[in-house]
This record gives structure tokens, C-alpha cells and sequence, in this order.
């Protein structure tokens, strides 16, 4: 059975890490309550950032319990996500959902995130080999 573990490895834990996603994002879910920037890595395995601003989650309970399932759902999910950097930014009134809702929302992004990537490298791909052909001719 393959282990989904939620280690340091799989954290964003630099600022340097944070802005070069915020900087330059190409992979983006939006949601009405929950934004996901997302950036290939060039790694073999995703990392994940999470940005729950006081200011949109007053509770430090709501706060911490957006944070969990969403480490949750993404550690789920890793095996989707690989060679990707995501942070998660909170809007106003995701705390508001339960947790099942929650879940769902989560789930949902990170389908659109996986599905955005796969397009984004074949897309990449395509170009390589017509630049490639190009030279060659």
C-alpha cells in the first residue's frame, strides 16, 4: 500500500518559495470562498503553502481547522499533484462551510489544478518538439 504521508518535504517553507509562485502562476483554481496558485516545480513530488489570513478567518479554530483539511486533501491528492508547488489562499466566509463541504471544495480544486497541469505540460511539450523540428529543418 503506497503511503501518503504529509512530511517537511511536501511544505513550501521558504519566502523565496512562496513568491516565486505568487510572482509568476500559471496553474490557477478559483473559487468564490478559496484561491489555489499553482506552479510546476521540477521536482518528482508537490509542495504545499497555506495562507489563511486573519483578516478573512477571525478564529484561530476556524483558521487552523480550514488549514488541517486542507492538508488533508492535499496529501490525498499528492499522487495527482506531482511536480507541483500550491498554495492555498482562504477568502472571506470559508469558514462558514463544514467539513464535508469543505472537503468537497478542496477535492474539486485540486481536480482543476491537476487538470490545468496535465494541459499546461503537453502544451509545453508540444512546443519543445516544434522548436526541435524547426532546427532540424
Amino acid at each position: 500500500m503506497t503511503q501518503f504521508a504529509f512530511g517537511k518535504c511536501l511544505r513550501l517553507l521558504k519566502p523565496s518559495d512562496f513568491q516565486a509562485i505568487f510572482n509568476n502562476a500559471p496553474l490557477r483554481a478559483s473559487h468564490k470562498h478559496l484561491l489555489v496558485l499553482a506552479r510546476p516545480n521540477g521536482l518528482d513530488r508537490p509542495r504545499l503553502g497555506l495562507v489563511i489570513a486573519k483578516k478573512h478567518i477571525r478564529l484561530a479554530v476556524q483558521r487552523n481547522r480550514i488549514k488541517r483539511i486542507a492538508r488533508e486533501s492535499f496529501r490525498i491528492q499528492q499522487h495527482k499533484l506531482a511536480g507541483i508547488d500550491a498554495i492555498v489562499l482562504a477568502r472571506r466566509e470559508l469558514d462558514h462551510f463544514d467539513n464535508a463541504k469543505l472537503q468537497q471544495i478542496f477535492r474539486q480544486q485540486w481536480r482543476r489544478i491537476s487538470d490545468k497541469a496535465n494541459k499546461h505540460q503537453q502544451t509545453r511539450q508540444q512546443e519543445q518538439t516544434q522548436c526541435q523540428n524547426s532546427r532540424l529543418s
